[in-house]
């Protein structure tokens, strides 16, 4: 009889989604040294854009915290329309007219890569990247053994999204169960959860924010309002003003919010959820305001969470620029000026900049994201 070690041994364990990537790499470089990083970009379908989400590499901040238009990475575009991986044995060959991100793989001192795309049932959600310090060393023998790895973290990463549209899922059909609706359009939680996408990327290197990070801001910021559910219809679907009383009422959507996450967690088994205390703080103080006067407990600067904070401004900025039964829609130059003033007020200053600061990029996203009749 005789012993081995599990060199896998920890993705047994329950911890974070890039603390297995880092196992993973770990246990590749006992085979392949020269493999020094592991990173996932990810694919939003809706917008066609690539964004970086994980990476194993240590200091690589040059590499985070970007996205593109997939029509503007022709290689990898080439990759998604024929469904098959690329090498590149030395990207010294292969930075003139490429797309930035290839570029700046060169300039972060990577000699090789392997690039694979993930698949789940036949949909592509994004790319696996295995860069190499050293050029010439991806053969058609190890390529077929890294393949194996490849496949085994895409299927970690399909878990970890597949838990977070479970909950997502759990949301939507707890709502339409109680038939409470709540008059926002399915483009206002569009539009504003890109909004926070966009200002959580935009203050990543002040608050040193990484990709898994704002991609979690992006997917559950358009959950921020799941305890309107629990308000009476003759609350939440008054045409006219609230009342003091109704106002109270109303208010209470926030700790609300909090508690049917907790619920819906339990009772779905969402526990592998690591970042699911981004979700509580968005629901439960959206409504923080710095200045102290916001609820449900009157939080002020950094006592509020910061993607409390973030999500804040986005629903604010898309309320002013969106129609509703009591308004018209405002415009983006008026609605920026409500934000400058509340700035250090009610709003968090520097999350206000990032989104006024954008708006090339607010814009993309009102015309990808237009309402219409059907809302």
């Amino acid at each position: 009889m005789t012993s081995h070690r599990d060199t896998l041994e920890n993705l047994n364990k329950h911890m974070p989604l890039r603390d297995k990537l880092i196992a993973a790499h770990e246990s590749m470089c006992q085979q392949f040294p020269f493999i020094a990083r592991i990173a996932v970009t990810l694919y939003d379908l809706e917008t066609k854009i690539l964004k970086t989400y994980l990476h194993s590499g240590g200091d690589d901040t040059h590499l985070e915290n970007y996205q593109e238009l997939i029509d503007n990475a022709p290689s990898l575009k080439e990759l998604l329309d024929r469904g098959i991986p690329r090498v590149i044995n030395n990207m010294l060959t292969f930075t003139e007219g490429e797309q930035d991100q290839t570029k700046r793989l060169a300039r972060q001192g990577y000699k090789a890569s392997y690039t694979l795309p993930m698949f789940n049932e036949g949909d592509f959600f994004g790319f696996l990247f295995f860069n190499s310090l050293e050029k010439d060393v991806f053969t058609e023998a190890t390529l077929r053994q890294i393949d194996i790895y490849g496949h085994m973290i895409a299927l970690m990463v399909i878990n970890e999204l597949s838990s977070i549209r479970a909950l997502t899922a759990a949301i939507k059909t707890t709502s339409q169960i109680t038939h409470c609706r709540d008059p926002e359009t399915g483009s206002h939680l569009d539009r504003m959860s890109r909004y926070s996408r966009l200002i959580a990327s935009a203050i990543a290197k002040k608050y040193r924010l990484d990709d898994e990070y704002i991609e979690h801001v992006f997917m559950f910021s358009s959950l921020h309002d799941i305890g309107k559910i629990a308000i009476p219809d003759d609350v939440l679907l008054k045409p006219g003003l609230l009342s003091d009383e109704e106002i109270v009422v109303m208010k209470t959507h926030a700790r609300k919010g909090r508690e049917m996450i907790d619920d819906l967690v339990n009772n779905f088994g969402l526990h592998n959820i690591k970042h699911i205390h981004i979700l509580r703080n968005i629901a439960e103080f959206h409504h923080e305001a710095v200045n102290g006067t916001g609820y449900p407990e009157g939080k002020v600067q950094d006592e509020i969470p910061l993607e409390a904070r973030i999500v804040a401004v986005a629903d604010v900025f898309d309320a002013l620029t969106s129609c509703r039964p009591y308004k018209q829609a405002w415009s983006n130059q008026k609605a920026v000026e409500v934000l400058k003033d509340l700035a250090g007020e009610k709003l968090d200053a520097d999350c206000v900049n990032a989104l006024v600061n954008n708006m090339d990029e607010i814009e993309k996203i009102q015309r990808l994201f237009s309402e219409n009749k059907y809302g």
